[in-house]
């Protein structure tokens, strides 16, 4: 790790938020739905998906959770009326589960009989450890009502997830498999980036080994290169998987993995509650601020 990425990763939490915010711009649609739909428009216009999430966490009542749902009401209408090719990613915390499990998991259901009516799809995202097992629960109960319109996300990480791949191995699989950005223990989280890649790597390859369709989330380009040798061997078509990006990070690697043939989602946040969600992506991935300054000072010109 350069000096650069280890003071990033080490001060950005203490960071005042109008110098996240200047580091933050591109990788955010911008505070309201019409700016994720008009990213989505463009991104389609390029040949990419996209799944739209509405930024905010930590609510305090269930009344913030209903409010969250109707937003994604709201999400999953215009993307309908729209004719975007894009879906809708939820938190479960957004939703309340942290306040009330059933009130909560009856807002998602809410939100996923909506996404089947209108033929779309809701990735019910995974978060920090506390709620995996009630996240895995959600999945399992509804992809039992609604196969083919919910998926969840694993984190390449945890050192549980290739269990959790088997054990999940049982029904409809549809996964986004990320490396993983909440700080967790040394018991729970493996530490050293060849482990974590490594683990990444066993749990793909068993996940396409299930028939699972993974949205294969991350902007590593030695993963990227394991992904696509494991999709070549197993004889896999591009409609069985996709890649997936966050907005704005290596606009390059989009290209390159657009032109070699797969499909590939770009992940566009929105709203007025951006300030965690950036701080975390900061950290996890410190070139997007030195990016971020060699824009500033015109260093990327040539």
């Amino acid at each position: 790790m350069s000096f650069f990425n280890y003071a990033v990763s080490k001060t950005i939490m203490h960071v005042p938020k109008p110098i996240v915010s200047h580091f933050a711009k591109g990788y955010i649609a911008g505070p309201t739905l019409a700016d994720a739909v008009q990213v989505t428009k463009d991104l389609n216009q390029q040949g990419m998906m996209t799944t739209i999430d509405i930024l905010g966490e930590f609510i305090t009542s269930m009344d913030q959770a209903i409010n969250f749902k109707n937003d994604g009401l709201n999400i999953l209408r215009t993307i309908d009326r729209e004719k975007l090719d894009a879906n809708l990613s939820i938190k479960p915390t957004q939703m309340g589960l942290l306040l009330d499990k059933e009130q909560s998991f009856e807002i998602i259901r809410e939100l996923v009989a909506e996404a089947k009516s209108l033929n779309n799809f809701i990735r019910i995202d995974i978060e920090d450890v506390p709620v995996t097992d009630d996240t895995f629960d959600f999945f399992r109960r509804l992809r039992e009502e609604f196969p083919g319109h919910v998926g969840t996300a694993f984190q390449g990480y945890l050192r549980r997830t290739p269990q959790d791949v088997v054990n999940l191995g049982d029904g409809y699989q549809n996964y986004r498999l990320c490396k993983g950005i909440y700080i967790e223990s040394r018991m729970d989280a493996w530490k050293h980036p060849q482990a974590i890649n490594r683990n990444y790597i066993i749990c793909l390859e068993q996940l396409f080994k299930q028939g699972a369709y993974v949205g294969i989330a991350t902007h590593d380009e030695l993963l990227i290169f394991e992904a696509m040798n494991l999709i070549r061997q197993m004889g896999l078509k591009p409609d069985q998987y996709e890649f997936q990006m966050l907005l704005g990070v290596d606009e390059e690697l989009r290209q390159i993995i657009l032109a070699a043939g797969h499909r590939l989602r770009i992940y566009v946040p929105y709203g007025e509650d951006w300030l965690p969600y950036s701080k975390r992506r900061l950290k996890e991935n410190p070139m997007i601020a030195q990016h971020a300054l060699k824009q500033m000072f015109g260093l990327n010109k040539h």
